[in-house]
C-alpha cells in the first residue's frame, strides 16, 4: 500500500510532509507534490503533516480521487525528489479545498 497526494495539493503545495518522510519518496513539481508508490513504505508519517489533508492512503481514496494514484506514479518518475520544507505559495490558503483543480496542475 502507498500514500497518495490528491487534488487538494494542487496550487497549495505545502511541503511539511516531505521533512518527515524517512525514505524520501516525495517529488516536487511546479504546483504539486507527488509520492513515488515504489518508494513509499506506508509509514503514515506524512498524512497528518498536511495542513490541507491532501495525502490519503490508497485504501482511503474516494472514487473521484482514485486516478491520483497513477498520476503520482507518473509524475514522481519525472520530477526531482524534495526532502526539505519550502515556503508554500503566498496564495496557498486561498486554493485549499477548492474543487476541480486538476486542470490547473502544471507538469
Amino acid at each position: 500500500m502507498t500514500f497518495v497526494v490528491t487534488e487538494n495539493c494542487i496550487k497549495c503545495k505545502y511541503t511539511d510532509c516531505v521533512e518527515v518522510c524517512p525514505v524520501d519518496c516525495f517529488h516536487e513539481g511546479p504546483n504539486f507534490l507527488a509520492i513515488d508508490p515504489e518508494e513509499c513504505i506506508d509509514c503514515t508519517l506524512c498524512e497528518p503533516e498536511c495542513p490541507v489533508e491532501a495525502i490519503l492512503s490508497e485504501d482511503d481514496l474516494p472514487e473521484d480521487q482514485a486516478h491520483f494514484l497513477e498520476l503520482n506514479a507518473e509524475l514522481a518518475a519525472k520530477w526531482p525528489v524534495i526532502t526539505e520544507i519550502k515556503p508554500a505559495p503566498d496564495d496557498a490558503d486561498e486554493w485549499a479545498d477548492k474543487p476541480n483543480k486538476l486542470e490547473l496542475l502544471e507538469r
